[in-house]
């Protein structure tokens, strides 16, 4: 099971992300658990300068805008 964090203040972009992530896992049944991280040291502990951001399994995958669908479903097939 894929552990899914985006990172952000809960912006519209950030919450539309997260929302991308859990509606494209379940679309290619993958068993993944988004959650919204708003904590501020999140974003020091990954380094992140811009929001959302997205971790996976521990990983800093992206930040700075709303990921692409091909990026999100090529982060769940890995």
């Amino acid at each position: 099971m894929k552990q899914v964090k985006v990172l952000g203040s809960g912006c519209d972009k950030c919450s539309k992300t997260a929302e991308m992530i859990a509606d494209i896992s379940e679309e290619m049944g993958v068993d993944a658990i988004v959650k919204k991280d708003t904590d501020p040291q999140s974003l020091l502990k990954f380094k992140v300068m811009k929001t959302p951001a997205v971790v996976i399994d521990g990983e800093l995958v992206h930040s700075g805008s709303v990921p692409s669908r091909s990026d999100i479903e090529e982060w769940l097939r890995n």
